[in-house]
């Protein structure tokens, strides 16, 4: 384990969490984070040959799920004596969820994020009143910049994925999910950090425990698929996809929850996540980030069979540029 690494697991606690954690975190971020509304479409049911059901973190405040974790951890850091502000390195959902949740706890925020980062995500972090550090496109880049500024200002650092009350919080939009629409047997999840995922199969082991968990991902940035196929976590690797929320590596709680409860990670072509984005927008209405349309693409292009099923899609952010 590195030293940024160890010096960052301390601001939470370093277990799995559990379903209580999962309740607890739905009760926190009540009132700060919105329950997103889920939706249907008979054109794609028809398509599919299935039930689909498609919860819209692209409506989320800021504009993804990533304000479900950030808010609970805030919340819970408000709490310790000396926290002063909090500190994170992202491609730009989760750096526009931990400013939006600084802000409402009133404590500062800075944020590392690469240089080639989506202009309207950087636009949101700095809307949101964070302080916004740039670095080199790559993982290694963002933690050694993250790393001498954590040293300098003593924030708490929240990690977008690997941190047990981000998790729990990631858990609640599968925990409303579940609540909304009974007897699901399958839901897709799209997998970067696999923060998200991890959330999911903690909440659905409780409210919908014969339910699938099929994760997705690109097939440019395969690192879930192939650390579960290896048996091991993979995190040097080069991404090459439109989907730049889903280049993160797996964590390393994220990769022990997935191997124990994910059987199946499906891999995505760019020009799926494309067509999948498309129909979203022209038959629901919605507009989609690219990672969200990873979870879409499978329906669409027959990778999984879900005749005569009642499936969940988790669609996890909507912050994407308009050209021109």
């Amino acid at each position: 384990m590195s030293s940024f690494t160890t010096a960052r697991a301390s601001s939470a606690p370093d277990r799995v969490p559990r379903f209580h954690d999962v309740e607890d975190a739905a009760r926190r971020i009540a009132g700060t984070v919105r329950r997103t509304p889920v939706l249907t479409n008979d054109a794609i049911d028809r398509q599919c040959r299935g039930g689909v059901h498609f919860k819209c973190e692209n409506l989320q405040r800021g504009g993804s799920f990533k304000l479900r974790g950030a808010t609970n951890a805030v919340s819970h850091l408000r709490e310790m004596p000396n926290v002063t502000g909090v500190l994170t390195h992202s491609s730009g959902n989760h750096a526009a969820a931990l400013a939006i949740a600084a802000a409402a706890h009133d404590l500062p925020a800075w944020v590392v994020m690469p240089s080639d980062a989506a202009p309207s995500k950087i636009r949101a972090v700095l809307d949101h009143g964070a302080q916004l550090t740039t670095c080199a496109p790559d993982f290694a880049a963002r933690e050694e910049v993250a790393a001498a500024l954590l040293a300098e200002t003593g924030a708490a650092f929240v990690d977008s994925h690997d941190d047990p009350w981000v998790i729990a919080g990631q858990a609640t939009a599968a925990l409303e999910l579940a609540l909304e629409v009974a007897d699901l047997e399958i839901v897709l999840v799209p997998v970067g950090g696999g923060g998200l995922i991890a959330g999911t199969v903690i909440a659905l082991s409780q409210l919908a425990p014969r339910c699938e968990v099929i994760g997705c991902e690109p097939a440019g940035a395969d690192d879930a698929f192939r650390s579960l196929a290896e048996g091991r976590r993979i995190t040097e690797f080069v991404p090459r996809t439109i989907a730049d929320g889903l280049r993160t590596p797996l964590g390393m709680m994220t990769f022990e929850i997935m191997r124990r409860h994910v059987r199946r990670v499906l891999r995505v072509e760019e020009s799926d996540i494309q067509e999948a984005m498309r129909t979203v927008w022209e038959r629901l209405k919605l507009v989609i980030e690219p990672s969200s349309a990873v979870a879409v693409a499978p329906l669409l292009d027959g990778a999984i069979d879900i005749s005569g099923r009642r499936v969940g899609v988790i669609l996890s952010g909507g912050n994407v540029g308009i050209p021109g």
